[in-house]
């Protein structure tokens, strides 16, 4: 048990300044109010976990430590839907509506589509 909290952990930990990175850089080269950085993490953490688990199940490898580090840890440390939600009342509370209703549109139908596309990639 120990071992498997340590592996994610430090997944966690790497997806976390990954994600931050990501943040940083969109933020630096397409500025925007909308909140792209979080929106890219998402949809790229969508992706990965996709094609993991893809990976994973083509594999058979149920219950390895890479399952755990990279799909629990890194993809968990990574993906922000926590901000997202954040973002979104922020959004709402500022009478940026249509704003908030399209990031949210657009993060469940890019999410599920990437998710699906990771999958569909390891077949």
């Amino acid at each position: 048990m120990i071992k498997s909290l340590l592996i994610v952990g430090l997944g966690g930990a790497l997806g976390s300044i990954f994600r931050y990175l990501t943040s940083l850089a969109i933020g630096k080269y397409m500025p925007t109010k909308f909140p792209l950085g979080t929106f890219t993490a998402n949809i790229l953490g969508c992706f990965i976990i996709g094609l993991l688990f893809g990976y994973f199940e083509k594999n058979n490898l149920v219950n390895s430590d890479m399952k755990l580090f990279f799909a629990t840890g890194f993809c968990g440390g990574y993906t922000t839907f926590s901000t997202f939600g954040y973002e979104n009342i922020s959004l709402f509370q500022s009478n940026n509506s249509l704003l908030a209703f399209a990031y949210i549109g657009a993060s469940l139908f890019f999410g599920l589509l990437a998710v699906w596309f990771g999958l569909f990639l390891t077949k």
